[in-house]
């Protein structure tokens, strides 16, 4: 009797209730994957664009806007890294050589930020420019291992297709030198 009986549920079934297995389309369909951010490549993202957005926030707060594009440029560029390695763009787009963008991106970026970094701690004394010349810092770091980590991923394709291209050049070197003496 007393509480009164709560309305009842709707068919678990019903064409109006999504299912928990089936995803409701929206913004959450732009959102990576959680295993894509859980691996290293996704979290090293995900911290170079953490650490670029606050780098930028605190050359907006400080006085001299000199600084202001390197922060915002690599933001946006990890931002759209990030979602082309999410979105599974280097398979899609075969033309463009992504491990080099990435190592590139990521060796000027390390550079920049360690330059401007230099010169916002050493040349200001405000205390927004000691706070951006330490994030730059941060992400002086967070580049370095990303392009540390593309490169040894690059060098050790290079080795295993250089050790390929050798054993084959060397089978067909010895096929040339053993029909060379079996015609004598």
């Amino acid at each position: 009797m007393w509480p009164p009986d709560a309305e009842p549920e709707p068919d678990p079934e019903s064409p109006d209730r999504p299912r928990s297995g089936r995803t409701v389309p929206g913004l959450s369909a732009l959102l990576p994957a959680r295993a894509f951010l859980c691996s290293l490549k996704g979290r090293l993202l995900l911290a170079e664009s953490g650490v670029s957005f606050i780098t930028f926030i605190c050359y907006v707060v400080s006085s001299a806007s000199a600084f202001l594009t390197v922060p915002l440029l690599e933001f946006l560029l990890a931002v759209y890294f990030l979602f082309a390695d999410a979105m599974q763009l280097n398979d899609k787009w075969q033309g463009l050589c992504w491990p080099m963008m990435d190592f590139l991106r990521c060796v000027t970026a390390a550079l920049i930020y360690f330059v401007i970094s230099i010169t916002a701690v050493a040349k200001y004394s405000d205390g927004a420019y000691k706070a951006a010349g330490v994030f730059g810092f941060f992400a002086t770091i967070v580049f370095a291992i990303d392009f540390y980590l593309i490169f040894n991923e690059v060098a050790k394709f290079l080795k295993q297709g250089d050790s390929t291209n050798e054993t084959t050049a060397n089978r067909t070197e010895e096929d040339n030198s053993n029909s060379d003496s079996d015609s004598d």
